[in-house]
């Protein structure tokens, strides 16, 4: 029992990296039978995969782990608690053994039927008697945390000697020099380009090439086989999505042997409908790497006209700022589920990296549980207003002439900013607009630039319309082929694969970041109109009219445009408009709502003066900032960086008259607290 006592009282260890390998704990000894002391530690259950990722991932001596034997407690069998009763036992041994099938090596008598190859080049797996062996126990008193006991931690044979890797001389030249197998990142690249389409040849072609240019093979994944591909491509071609003719069925398979890629579901009811919310291991790392203390935005109702089941998205935002998915949550009513899954998907992203935070929660519909949002991630929620926007956008162009856009468009951008500052209490989006921030453009042009991507690579090159119908078919298909364009636009060498892309296949900057690359002298302004003329960047001798610039509700008429969407020909002429000094500054809605709460906080009492002193300091610290961005070269300012450095130059200065100064700034419109800086620019705020 003391021994018991002993292994429970040691601290559980969690390493903040994605993976992590034996160099990265503290190992205890502690007696174990017939008198040895087993080397031990404790860690999170849920991370027994990164240690072996890590521990596979050995600078030294490189290989893989498998599950040489397990043995788990059926769920449902009734037991007495005991404080050393094991719910699960896994051995994971080295793939280089434990049998070895050198000469003379040493094959256990149950694997005594082996017959050797005359070729084994097909055969990653060659055993050659490595020892290096660990145990993971799940214990009963402590489902959640796993002990493992790592007493053979050195890759030698039974003679001691090293049996693979760069210490074993006779490995040079094969296989065993590296790993076994090849590395996920590898992996997951070969089944993404297989899953666009790109042809075996295409990528052992493009593979040999690579290799030859580093002077051969230097690592594992350098000894890729053509033989590998094809089996991966014909497995491929081979699989259905349609487990069975039930839809409920199929989809409880699927969930059966997808353990790994989800992480809430709850199956058809009566009274409740399905829940469903699928991540895999690259979406959870891209959360992890992006979302830490920066923000993340939900695209909901993707597909409600054509789908049995629309989709929602969480999307973090990459160093360019692009939308990358991290989860897709298939229900029919997500708006009313979402304390459901939000929970379980917060608790495995803390199990991976207890440290990790979120900034911000970006909503695109007003009926999302804020309340559920707010307790769950521990941060602020902000409004997306692109999809009513791109709503309105796309009706205007398709009902309405180019005079009677551009009168309407002005009158909506006043309907907002009147219920922004008015008592109008209509409905869930005014109630919304009056209390929530807003999300930048540039947030919202993200979002968008997602949302046409998912639609193109979902719903398009399908001759069978009722696949859409069926929840199995959308489950296959985000987890496969969609999953496998969104890997690829984060691979950093997918320029060599270009040639082969489909139409569907599409990625690129999003309409922010392509206005930055607009120079200045390509943008005409008519004086004395709100009308701004841009010249296309590929086509020199077309230039697009930009008529009510500066707003939000602008209107290009550019394809991009005119299908309801933010083009970069209006963020570019906005940005210009705004830049100038001799014109009034028009602040967006999320600068409005900063400076407003600013401002607010400003008009305390004399007996809450803490909080007008911080107002203060705030405002001051935003103001240093911005100009640190603004000063070095305005042309890649964001345009609400610029006007609310501007605003707080004017307004926003330390005095005893800052009440007083600040009391027109009712007049402009201004309410609630800031979202510009919801923008992924502005994390560092």
């Amino acid at each position: 029992m003391a021994r018991w006592d002993e292994i429970l009282s040691l601290p559980v260890q969690n390493p903040p990296t994605l993976d992590f390998s034996a160099g990265d704990l503290v190992w205890s000894k502690v007696e174990g039978w017939r008198d040895n002391l087993d080397r031990l530690a404790l860690i999170p259950y849920a991370r027994v995969d990164d240690f072996v990722r890590g521990e596979s991932a050995n600078k030294d001596c490189p290989t893989r782990f498998h599950v040489e034997a397990r043995r788990r407690r059926p769920p449902q069998a009734s037991c007495k608690q005991k404080v050393d009763g094991i719910l699960e036992y896994i051995l994971y041994w080295c793939s280089f053994g434990p049998d070895d099938h050198r000469k003379g090596g040493i094959v256990r008598p149950s694997r005594n039927t082996y017959v050797p190859k005359k070729k084994n080049a097909g055969r990653p797996n060659t055993k050659r008697g490595c020892t290096c062996h660990f145990i993971v126990k799940r214990l009963i008193a402590e489902p959640t945390v796993a002990l493992v006991i790592y007493n053979q931690d050195k890759h030698i044979d039974k003679m001691g000697l090293p049996c693979h890797g760069p210490q074993d001389k006779k490995a040079e030249g094969t296989r065993a020099m590296f790993a076994p197998y090849i590395s996920e990142d590898l992996r997951l690249r070969v089944w993404s380009l297989l899953y666009v389409g790109v042809s075996v040849e295409t990528i052992m072609q493009r593979h040999n090439e690579s290799v030859e240019k580093q002077g051969g093979p230097s690592n594992r994944d350098h000894l890729l086989t053509h033989r590998y591909v094809r089996r991966q491509e014909r497995s491929m071609r081979r699989s259905t999505y349609q487990l069975d003719e039930d839809d409920a069925v199929s989809i409880g398979l699927w969930v059966e042997s997808h353990q790994s890629h989800v992480f809430f579901y709850e199956d058809f009811s009566d009274t409740d409908p399905l829940v469903l919310g699928i991540q895999t291991e690259w979406q959870l790392q891209q959360m992890i790497r992006f979302g830490n203390k920066r923000l993340m935005a939900s695209d909901s109702s993707f597909g409600p006209n054509k789908l049995k089941h629309p989709v929602q998205t969480l999307l973090v935002f990459n160093s360019e700022n692009k939308a990358i998915p991290v989860a897709w949550i298939i229900t029919p009513r997500f708006a009313s589920t979402a304390h459901k899954w939000m929970r379980p998907l917060y608790n495995r992203v803390r199990s991976k990296d207890p440290n990790w935070m979120l900034a911000g929660f970006i909503v695109d519909d007003p009926s999302m549980d804020i309340l559920t949002i707010r307790d769950v991630f521990q941060c602020s929620v902000l409004l997306s207003f692109w999809r009513v926007r791109h709503s309105w956008h796309k009706n205007l162009v398709k009902r309405c002439t180019e005079t009677e856009r551009v009168q309407i468009s002005q009158q909506l951008g006043l309907i907002v900013d009147k219920i922004r500052t008015g008592p109008l209490n209509i409905g869930l989006w005014t109630t919304a607009l009056r209390t929530i921030p807003l999300a930048s453009q540039e947030t919202g042009a993200a979002l968008e630039f997602y949302h046409n991507q998912l639609k193109v690579r979902l719903l398009l090159n399908e001759k069978d319309s009722d696949v859409y119908q069926r929840a199995d078919w959308l489950v296959d298909k985000l987890g496969t082929k969609v999953h496998s364009y969104f890997w690829l636009d984060e691979y950093s060498e997918k320029d060599y694969f270009a040639r082969y892309w489909k139409d569907e296949w599409i990625t690129g900057l999003t309409s922010w970041r392509k206005a930055l690359k607009i120079p200045d002298s390509d943008v005409i302004l008519e004086e004395g109109t709100s009308c701004v003329r841009v010249i296309n960047q590929v086509d020199r001798d077309k230039v697009h009219l930009v008529r009510n610039s500066g707003s939000q509700f602008a209107l290009c008429d550019c394809k991009w445009a005119e299908m309801g969407n933010l083009c970069e020909h209006v963020f570019k002429a906005s940005k210009l408009i705004l830049e100038k000094e001799n014109m009034d500054l028009h602040p967006s809605t999320t600068v409005s709502q900063y400076i407003q709460a600013l401002l607010e906080m400003l008009h305390c009492p004399t007996n809450n003066s803490l909080i007008r002193d911080h107002a203060v300091s705030l405002s001051v610290l935003v103001h240093k900032k911005l100009d640190s961005l603004v000063a070095p070269d305005s042309r890649s300012t964001p345009m609400d960086q610029l006007v609310l450095s501007k605003i707080l130059q004017k307004r926003m200065m330390v005095g005893p008259g800052v009440a007083e100064q600040s009391s027109s700034g009712r007049e402009t419109g201004c309410t609630a607290m800031d979202v510009d800086l919801s923008s992924p620019l502005y994390g560092t705020f």
